[in-house]
Order: C-alpha cells, then sequence, then structure tokens
C-alpha cells in the first residue's frame, strides 16, 4: 500500500501518529524531501524553514506558532511517541489543512474545531498550564518530599493526581477541593510556612487564582 502522505521528523509526535496511521503514512526523518502532502512534526523553530520547502502542501503541529500560508492542525494531547486511545481530543486547526489529513486525523479519534490565528499563543498558553506546568507541580511535590526523606508508598501521588482530573471531569469547578476550597486559612497558613520561599508563593498565588 502506498503511503498517503508523509511525516517529518521522529520525535514523539510523529512516532505516534506513524504508528497510529501504520500505512497511510511514511515517518521520514527532517532531512527527506518527500512529494505530496507532509506533516510537519518539528520543533518550533524548525517549523518555518521546513514549510518553504513543501509549499502549499504541508501542515504543522506547532500549536503556538503562525506562519502566513502555512496552515496548522495541533492535537491538544502529551505524546509519548506510542500510539494511545486519543477519542474525543481536541485537534486546534488555523488555516486550510487539507481534507485528506482532516479525516486522517478524525480517523484517530481526534476532535477537530477552527481556532483563529490571533487567538493561538492563548490556546497554547492555556495547554502548557493544564500539561507542562501541571506535570512540573506534581514531580516537584514530589521532590519536596523525597527531600526530606519522605518516600510515598504504592503509586505515591499519581492517584491523587487522576482523583483530581476525575473530580474537575465529572463537576467541572465544583470537584475542586482542598483548604482553599473551603476557606480553612489556618491549614493554608501552616502548609504556606512549611515551603520555601518561591514555592511558597506559587502554593498561595495558584491557591487563590480562582477565588
Amino acid at each position: 500500500m502506498t503511503a498517503a502522505f508523509s511525516i517529518l521528523g521522529r520525535g514523539r509526535a510523529g512516532r505516534a501518529l506513524a504508528e497510529a496511521w501504520g500505512d497511510r503514512a511514511m515517518l521520514l526523518p527532517h532531512t527527506e524531501r518527500p512529494a505530496g502532502l507532509v506533516v510537519l512534526a518539528v520543533p518550533d523553530a524548525a517549523v518555518a524553514q521546513l514549510a518553504g520547502h513543501f509549499p502549499g502542501r504541508c501542515v504543522h503541529l506547532a500549536g503556538s506558532l503562525q506562519l502566513a500560508g502555512v496552515p496548522c492542525a495541533h492535537p491538544l494531547t502529551s505524546f509519548d511517541g506510542r500510539a494511545r486511545d486519543w477519542a474525543g481530543t481536541p485537534l486546534a486547526i488555523t488555516g486550510a489543512v487539507p481534507d485528506l489529513l482532516r479525516r486522517a486525523f478524525g480517523d484517530l479519534g481526534f476532535v477537530a474545531f477552527d481556532l483563529p490565528e490571533e487567538l493561538k499563543p492563548l490556546y497554547h498558553a492555556a495547554a502548557v498550564l493544564s500539561s507542562g506546568h501541571a506535570a512540573t507541580l506534581w514531580l516537584g511535590a514530589e521532590a519536596l518530599l523525597r527531600e526530606q526523606g519522605v518516600a510515598l508508598p504504592g503509586r505515591g501521588l499519581l492517584p491523587l493526581a487522576e482523583a483530581t482530573l476525575r473530580n474537575i471531569a465529572e463537576h467541572g469547578a465544583k470537584g475542586r477541593t482542598g483548604p482553599f476550597v473551603r476557606g480553612d486559612e489556618a491549614t493554608i497558613a501552616r502548609d504556606a510556612a512549611a515551603l520555601p520561599d518561591g514555592w511558597r508563593e506559587l502554593f498561595l498565588s495558584l491557591g487563590h487564582r480562582l477565588d
């Protein structure tokens, strides 16, 4: 079977999508110059230069980057290099993404929506807050405990993370729990005092962000 399009870039996104699409897509290093439609699964800084080699026939995946004449399809997920269940995952579309590629993403479960180019940075910042920054908070919390000799048994903080996401998914803002929601100032003060300065400021700022 001849591939319907190519993916340039062998990072986590490129490998995951290539595995999921199978024979429909050909995964290539970014140095290749294939014919036909091309998905640029490369770092943001490399998109503009590579796009110049495929005028009118490439799509990039960079959520924050806007290039004139180069459409974008940004999957709102965190790739790990393997095909996953992406059912219901938003796909931000900016510009004229070819129908063949829109259908290919849809076949993997992604749900496309149109994102105006002027809102791309805000959209991507929200994505970073809910993914990269959330991961930093969980990993940082684990490090704070580890530095004081506290080794959580079992799966550590992961059950709490999973329960938190489940509550938010099921109840929205009402699924948020903890001392800031309860207005428990004594507990907040005690907890804040136990943290290093930088973490203390972040703890209080985030805790009061939705007040």
